[in-house]
């Protein structure tokens, strides 16, 4: 017997039966004839392992074991999208891309699925890595157990890329979770709460044999690559379907294509009735403009794409007795509200504590303790407040009088104009601050200091071994050591984190010394712009203000900081242990300065591809922007520019260059 051509075909038959039964749903063999197939083939693996394929129809099973989940880099960022929850935000909505783009818009609405965000990548036909979501930039590696999912294909049909990123939401299928948790009441264990939050924590179990005996489903949302040769995100899905994709019903009004803000809103209106229907849990509906070329026009704000937006469904609201108004003092010194509530079921979790923001908050809802309030979880996610049932208050309540003094130190607080918040003013003496600084300097964003977490911060300030941020890299093992749950391994692991920590970049660096304002997008821009802290520290508020998207609110802030003499002692012993306070050029990738500064806006359909186009632009310097102003430098035109963009710039007298023309001035 050829075995080599016999795992082929078995492979080949068990790809179509699983696609057949989990994608089209119409199985066209018994479960026991199936059964045998996958056992010939496994039995054929075994015994000839170097014949196995790592796509093999026998990794649906699970079986490896994954003790840790490797952080990789997406190829094409992760971003979240904006919320709007009114006809009015969809309009607005609307409006801002009527703004921007010339002629017709088609929409498509798509179910918002309540699960766990993957991207999937494919080479060649094959499924080679499944990321989670992460930070948007980076997430975890959890192929092996992506791979026991069975309406995710591991080998694709049809006339497919060569390369491409498909982006998915893992869900638990209402079914399958129910019959788990009434496995798990029969065996006496605890029920999970919710399918999203158990989907979640599933995608992140180590065996995948688990995994695989949980029957996670996929719903396909987004397809991903450097060229796709369809007309719009409508049709590509639709495309995807023909390489073995389940992808979302046009006949079951899972996806549907709408000319108007009427259509829009009677998907939106039809789901919220009918989504207890669906065989899994939504939380909103997606709108997308279709057209790519558009899409490409509106381009991205940092968080989230300017062409879509996320329409949540009305949270549900429950109520309960406020307890007790406490305050917290954050790492700038903010003092929040919390209110402290009689425990209630929403959303499948139990709500103890919920913010109350600040003193106009309060004063706004009228907030007293022992009131009874409704609370609902904003985006569905975080508990808030939204009102008083009034019906029930007692007789004798008196309005809450805002704290005047912190919680921890005692200091007065202050509010200062503009400010919403109350602040406690001692900034070097008050432990939730120095705690905070600290923990938000080791975050993963920042820092990323492994074996270093919050409970092992406040033990060391508590054993006096910290007090700010630089006395983190004079800590010594025999100092380490004596804490509580404190191994040797423990202690090592903590000192190699901080060790490791002083390859970090100077644009986290910046962002973890946790200045006010100073953000992860500000911290890059003042990077890039002063190229060491040096330079950052003797820029007045003037050179700041100077600085793109730098406002009087942020340069008073990094002023006042480097004014202080303490942040500017620790900021010289953290020179001195090692820390990266310059820009590393060595990795810049521009290849000149021709564009310096100059704001380009890109319009229109290119030869070269649009983000090729606009990579180019920041190579050399320049910075893209979606709408055309007088502060515009250049307009690149192509082909089917909107004729409103083009008067624009027209009455403007922008530049305006075509592509080639582009090119001939970089060139020479």
């Amino acid at each position: 017997m050829d075995f080599k051509q016999r795992i082929e075909d078995l492979t080949e038959q068990l790809n179509q039966h699983n696609y057949n039964y989990y994608v089209l749903s119409n199985s066209e063999i018994s479960d026991y004839d199936f059964d045998m197939l996958l056992k010939e083939l496994q039995d054929l693996e075994n015994k000839y392992p170097e014949l196995a394929s790592p796509n093999s129809p026998t990794k649906r099973v699970g079986g490896d074991i994954t003790k840790n989940f490797e952080t990789v880099a997406h190829r094409f960022p992760m971003l979240s999208l904006s919320n709007s929850y009114s006809k009015e935000e969809i309009e607005e909505f609307d409006t801002r891309i009527r703004k921007l783009v010339d002629g017709d818009i088609e929409y498509v609405c798509e179910l918002k699925y309540d699960g766990v965000a993957i991207s999937i990548t494919y080479e060649n036909g094959e499924l080679v890595r499944a990321i989670t979501r992460g930070d948007g930039v980076k997430g975890e590696d959890v192929t092996a157990n992506v791979r026991t999912i069975r309406s995710i294909p591991l080998k694709l049909r049809g006339d497919f890329l060569p390369s491409f990123d498909i982006r998915g939401e893992i869900v638990f299928p209402l079914e399958a979770f129910n019959r788990l948790n009434k496995q798990r009441e029969e065996a006496g264990e605890s029920q999970f709460a919710n399918p999203r939050n158990t989907a979640s924590g599933t995608l992140k179990m180590q065996d995948s044999s688990v995994v695989a005996s949980r029957a996670l489903d996929c719903q396909i949302y987004q397809l991903y690559a450097n060229k796709i040769n369809v007309q719009g995100h409508f049709e590509a899905v639709k495309e995807v379907e023909n390489w073995g994709f389940k992808t979302p019903s046009v006949k079951e009004r899972y996806i549907e294509k709408v000319q108007s803000i009427d259509g829009i809103m009677e998907f939106i209106n039809y789901w919220d009735k009918n989504r207890n229907k669906l065989p899994f849990e939504i939380d909103g509906i997606v709108i997308k403009v279709n057209n790519y070329h558009r899409q490409d026009e509106l381009g991205f704000t940092a968080k989230s794409p300017r062409w879509a937006i996320a329409y949540k469904f009305k949270a549900e609201r429950v109520s309960t007795l406020l307890e007790k108004i406490t305050y917290q003092v954050g790492r700038t010194g903010a003092i929040t509200p919390v209110a402290n509530l009689v425990p209630v079921q929403l959303a499948g979790t139990t709500v103890r504590r919920a913010s109350l923001h600040n003193a106009d908050q309060i004063e706004k809802l009228d907030i007293r303790e022992k009131d009874t309030v409704f609370v609902e979880k904003g985006g569905e996610i975080i508990p808030k407040i939204i009102g008083v049932d009034l019906t029930k208050r007692d007789e004798d309540s008196q309005p809450t009088s805002y704290l005047k003094n912190c919680p921890v130190c005692n200091t007065e607080l202050v509010r200062e104009e503009g400010e919403a918040q109350h602040f406690c003013p001692n900034i070097n003496g008050c432990q939730p601050q120095i705690t905070g600084r600290i923990e938000h300097f080791i975050g993963r964003k920042m820092m990323n200091v492994d074996g270093l977490g919050v409970e092992t911060v406040i033990q060391l300030f508590n054993a006096g071994l910290i007090k700010n941020i630089a006395d983190l890299y004079d800590l010594t093992l025999e100092q380490i050591l004596p804490l509580e749950r404190m191994a040797k391994k423990s202690a090592n692991n903590l000192l190699k984190g901080l060790a490791e920590s002083k390859k970090i970049p100077f644009e986290k660096v910046l962002f973890a010394l946790g200045i006010r304002h100073v953000g992860e997008t500000v911290a890059k821009k003042l990077a890039k712009h002063f190229k060491s802290i040096e330079a950052l520290s003797l820029a007045d508020k003037e050179t700041l203000e100077n600085v793109d998207e730098i406002g009087t609110v942020i340069a008073e802030s990094i002023v006042n900081y480097f004014s202080n003499e303490e942040n500017k002692t620790m900021i010289e012993r953290l020179k001195k242990t090692g820390l990266q306070f310059e820009l590393d050029e060595s990795n810049n990738t521009q290849k000149s300065n021709l564009l310096d500064g100059k704001k380009i806006v890109v319009s229109g359909v290119f030869e070269m591809s649009r983000n090729e186009l606009k990579k180019l632009i920041e190579d050399h310097g320049g910075k893209n922007v979606s709408a055309i102003s007088k502060k515009t430098d250049y307009l690149i035109r192509g082909e089917n520019m909107g004729p409103s963009k083009l008067e624009k710039a027209e009455k403007l007298e922008i530049t305006m260059l075509s592509e080639k023309e582009l090119l001939t001035l970089l060139q020479d």
